[in-house]
């Protein structure tokens, strides 16, 4: 019997296992994950030694004793979280006396492909695991130590509550696993990749098993000429510096005509975060006199439409709000936009026009996170509109179906 066949079979041993049990394997697997740091953190730096620190996924890649312990509490967030299985979404008796119930079931078997993060293994079986779905996980080749490890330690805490293990399958870390996922029509029920646009590209033209989309960020931030200085200085570092390799993180500056001279001092504490500006001749001609030469450069068109995964930010001078809208709707990946405004129209006029999955205004598009959002943990943020969008925690890892019950009615 192959994995898939195993994980299409262990929906059954699943989905008989009782809210409580569930989350004592998961507390005790929070508890696992730290007691086994140093392990993890061992085979973490096996993957982090091939590869360069100054790709993005570096970032993305590496493991900490605090980065394990962050994992490990939203492990505990989601044991703290209620079960959306066999909610009741609409209930009704028809004049016949059939009682219709629309309840919340798993999925079933989830497929996830996903590059350099070693978190997301822990975050997608959880939340799985939660919801009652089997995760089958396609890691990449640059975390495969580290997602190998992880694996192992779930694995054990599942065989020490008496678990069936194949509740969670991790494939090899090559092409070919990638290739027998895509088209495991059959066994796997929804696939889901997390990652470039390149990989999320290849995963919806490839695929044989319906998919759900999720990761690519292009972000954008418009500071309206209400907009107030000091929020947005604080507003656009922290969107473009907390983390730069994550999918929420800022990619382009959009500022009112009427504000750019505030243009310098609003992006000021870029320079000490060493930030590079690509900006258009509106911007560079005022930035040229404060910015550091070194980490100013003009904008050519592809750098409006880049997810830069790293301390690099367009810059653009827009008329009016009408151009921001219409800068976003051509080069937005539809994940997170915001805009720093005290105008109360155009917030309004800005939230309810920008198709994006979280539309922000005078915050940071750095919330845009399951735990965050208060859902636990995420499987990734949905940028597509069926089924789930923008954060996908517990509610989104399930479907429904429909329950009817009579007492001998036939239909006429």
């Amino acid at each position: 019997m192959n994995h898939f066949q195993q994980a299409k079979q262990a929906t059954r041993n699943i989905i008989s296992l009782n809210n409580e049990t569930i989350n004592l394997a998961l507390t005790s697997l929070a508890h696992a994950l730290v007691a086994n740091t140093d392990f993890i953190l061992t085979e973490n730096q096996k993957d982090l030694d091939r590869m360069d620190k100054a790709d993005p996924k570096y970032d993305r890649l590496q493991l900490t004793t605090e980065r394990i312990k962050a994992i490990a509490d939203d492990v505990k967030n989601v044991v703290n979280l209620a079960n959306p299985l066999g909610n009741v979404i609409n209930e009704r008796t028809l004049p016949n006396n059939l009682n219709i119930k629309k309840v919340r079931v798993p999925l079933g078997v989830v497929g996830v492909i996903y590059e350099a993060r070693p978190n997301v293994t822990v975050d997608v079986f959880s939340l799985c695991f939660k919801t009652g779905n089997v995760a089958i996980l396609k890691g990449g080749s640059d975390a495969e130590f580290s997602n190998l490890a992880i694996v192992k330690v779930i694995h054990e805490v599942l065989e020490k509550h008496q678990i069936n293990k194949d509740v969670l399958t991790l494939l090899p870390a090559d092409r070919t696993a990638t290739e027998a996922l895509l088209n495991a029509v059959g066994f796997v029920d929804v696939l889901i990749p997390r990652g470039s646009q390149s990989l999320i590209n290849y995963v919806r033209k490839n695929s044989k098993i319906p998919v759900i989309e999720t990761g690519a960020g292009i972000v954008h931030t418009f500071f309206d000429a209400t907009g107030n200085l000091e929020k947005g200085q604080q507003i656009i570092a922290n969107a473009k510096t907390r983390r730069v390799s994550v999918c929420n993180a800022l990619d382009c500056a959009l500022i009112h005509q009427d504000r750019k001279n505030d243009i310098p001092k609003l992006l000021s504490p870029l320079a000490e975060k060493n930030v590079e500006l690509y900006a258009d001749d509106a911007s560079y001609a005022l930035l040229k006199e404060t910015y550091p030469s070194s980490l100013l450069h003009q904008a050519t068109p592809e750098h409006f439409g880049t997810e830069f995964l790293s301390l690099k930010l367009a810059v653009k001078v827009v008329k009016d709000v009408d151009e921001a809208l219409d800068h976003i709707a051509a080069h937005s990946s539809k994940h997170s936009e915001a805009i720093i405004s005290e105008d109360a129209a155009n917030i309004t006029l800005f939230l309810n026009q920008v198709d994006a999955a979280a539309v922000y205004a005078n915050v940071s598009t750095a919330f845009t996170d399951g735990a965050q959002f208060g859902l636990g943990a995420e499987i990734g943020i949905s940028t597509q509109k069926l089924h789930a969008r923008g954060p996908m925690a517990l509610e989104e890892l399930t479907s429904y179906k429909w329950l009817v019950i009579g007492d001998g009615q036939i239909r006429n």
